[in-house]
């Protein structure tokens, strides 16, 4: 007899092969899936930094940190919530580094993600809340994009359902579907909830959601980044409850319901609290207008101009307001250096700590790149915030197996 499931009207296929071999290299949908999540993620970030003052190509040196230590964090987050597999009865904790068998989770891998781009920025000169809101509409995208591998891999599917999107789920291993006699793929019974079909569409609208809002309520501080958190959180809570797969729980209720209900928590409170204007970047060291003695207007240095545009890493950035970010972008003018009447503040790396003079949006404040100290600091300016403050970020990281 066979086991196949009966042939239904409306229905959504799932794909019978997960994993290809080219020779002895294995190309798995699930990772295939989770680079293009990156490369999206990157691209809508490297877009929105550009627009913010960022030069061209730092989003790659933030990547560069941020990626590995999502799945770092990805990984530490599922150890610690499944140890049974690991260290119980029968459990091998050499299974730990075996990442490809799957077991990733989304809560590790975001506070992975925002250490690594936390030191990223850091060394780069960049106001950390300032890459955090660069960021927030294009995770959400790479966790969509992520999601795909999941239904390649035929998992992380809800209960039995009899609704036209029903889900057809085959019979896995090794990342083939098993084969009946007569040699065709071997389905579950009945139709399933697509619960990471749900999850990618909403994550697809919590990236619409903040990138409208964003563009509408000027978010600055971090707050375009609790925003998606938001987001996000209010979906997988619901989500979660949907899923059948096997997950550790706390008075019956997945861990992962709870965790996301106090993420949301953190990040409301977060969004509320905070306030500040958008921060934008100019360049330190960046070419200036400079004007005759004759006349007052001003004579820019069109080929310096041109110079600054190449995609070389600055030695920090000054934050501004968005008129004087507007005003140097048009005629090749910084706004002056703050004068003692400004705080100041630093900005550390993993090379040294240098010293960045800060200030408020009106008057312009300056974060150099770790190990290099601002020359505009002056004796008379007193210690205050860092220009770093604020802001909660995530890599693009990758899709979870398993959360």
């Amino acid at each position: 007899m066979s086991l196949a499931s009966p042939t239904y009207l409306a229905a959504i296929p799932s794909p019978s092969t997960a994993v290809w071999h080219l020779g002895p290299i294995p190309l798995r949908a699930y990772a295939l899936c989770i680079i293009a999540g990156i490369v999206v993620a990157c691209w809508v970030t490297d877009r929105r930094l550009r627009q913010r003052g960022v030069a061209p190509g730092a989003v790659l040196d933030i990547a560069l940190w941020a990626v590995p230590a999502g799945i770092i964090g990805a990984r530490i987050y599922h150890v610690i919530t499944s140890p049974a597999a690991y260290f119980g009865t029968g459990g091998e904790p050499i299974k730990i580094f075996y990442i490809h068998e799957g077991g990733l989770g989304i809560w590790g891998a975001v506070a992975g993600g925002a250490v690594g781009a936390w030191l990223a920025a850091r060394q780069l000169g960049i106001p950390f809340a300032v890459v955090a809101d660069a960021l927030a509409p294009g995770l959400p995208l790479a966790q969509a994009v992520g999601r795909l591998g999941n239904w390649f891999n035929n998992e992380l599917y809800g209960s039995r359902t009899d609704l036209p999107w029903g889900l057809e789920i085959h019979r896995m291993d090794g990342g083939q579907a098993l084969r009946d006699e007569a040699g065709r793929p071997i389905l579950e019974e009945g139709l399933y909830h697509p619960t990471f079909a749900y999850e990618a569409l909403w994550n697809v609208g919590v990236a619409a959601l903040v990138f409208f809002l964003d563009r509408k309520l000027r978010l600055g501080r971090g707050r375009a980044f609790a925003l998606y958190v938001m987001g996000y959180t209010a979906g997988r809570f619901w989500i979660e409850m949907m899923r059948t797969d096997e997950a550790n729980t706390i008075l019956g209720v997945r861990l992962n319901v709870w965790t996301a209900a106090l993420v949301f928590l953190g990040a409301l409170a977060y969004f509320l609290l905070v306030r500040g204007p958008r921060q934008y970047l100019i360049p330190i060291g960046a070419p200036v207008a400079t004007s005759t003695a004759a006349t007052d207007v001003s004579q820019v240095d069109l080929s310096a101009r041109q110079a600054s545009e190449q995609p070389v890493a600055p030695d920090g950035y000054r934050v501004v307001s968005e008129e004087q970010f507007r005003h140097w972008q048009e005629t090749g003018e910084a706004p002056p250096e703050p004068t003692g009447a400004s705080d100041t503040g630093t900005a550390t790396g993993a090379s040294g700590t240098g010293t960045a003079s800060t200030g408020d949006a009106a008057t312009g404040e300056s974060v150099t790149a770790a190990g290099r100290s601002d020359d505009a600091v002056t004796a008379e300016e007193r210690p205050g915030d860092a220009a770093t403050d604020g802001g909660a970020a995530a890599s693009a990281r990758p899709a979870e197996r398993d959360s």
